[in-house]
């Protein structure tokens, strides 16, 4: 696959309509050529303890981040005719599906495929977290859950075994 968007979404609690940050790299005949970053004030908005613990956002950080409409007038230029690509896809697009639902946007059933299962396939046995399977491909991920740092390693998976 040459030609994607990959994506990622970190929560601030265990409704999948939390998101509060998005990472987008966009790649157009094999080569990156556009990446995004936004905070996102959570819908509902407040941040568990676990969630926070696993991408060290607070409350604090998005206080004052944009909705999530407002962030995807932005992205969806960005990705406009392009796949999406998620390591778990069923997590990052049922996020994206929940927060078009309170929201009431209308979804545009956006063609998602997944570095993990496309993982497990490759190499069958172990692990297939984003990090490990990151290093696998050669990709050193440095920040991981940060969601544009994760939509990095997304990408670099994406280029080697889809």
């Amino acid at each position: 696959m040459k030609d994607f968007a990959a994506i990622d979404f970190e929560t601030a609690n265990t409704e999948r309509s939390s998101v509060c940050s998005v990472g987008i790299v966009v790649y157009k005949d094999g080569k990156k050529v556009d990446e995004f970053y936004s905070l996102i004030k959570p819908e509902p908005e407040y941040y568990n303890y676990w969630c926070s613990q696993v991408h060290g956002l607070t409350a604090e950080d998005t206080d004052n981040a944009p909705i999530f409409p407002d962030v995807w007038k932005q992205i969806e230029p960005k990705i406009a005719g392009l796949p999406l690509v998620a390591h778990n896809k069923a997590f990052d697009e049922s996020c994206l599906k929940a927060v078009f639902r309170v929201y009431q946007m209308d979804y545009p059933d956006y063609e998602f495929h997944c570095t993990c299962i496309a993982s497990r396939k490759v190499w069958p046995e172990g692990h297939h977290n984003l990090d490990i399977i990151a290093e696998r491909c050669g990709y050193n991920l440095e920040n991981h859950h940060h969601a544009l740092a994760d939509a990095e390693a997304c990408a670099a998976i994406a280029l080697q075994i889809l």
